[in-house]
């Protein structure tokens, strides 16, 4: 599994997080205008995804 970063049509920032056989799991709601603002939605996730609680609804 591997986030992969890469600027949009509009020329912002964005990131996707594909499994092992290439399929999209998720991806940034947002496009960010710095890399680095990109990079760091990517850290947050990756912090918060062992106690994200699974809702049903």
């Amino acid at each position: 599994m591997k986030f992969v970063l890469y600027k949009d049509k509009g020329g912002e920032w964005r990131w996707r997080f594909k499994a092992a056989n290439g399929n999209i799991i998720c991806v940034s709601s947002e496009g960010y205008t710095s890399k680095q603002s990109a990079q760091n939605s990517i850290e947050s996730v990756k912090k918060g995804i062992p106690d994200a609680p699974v809702i049903e609804e």
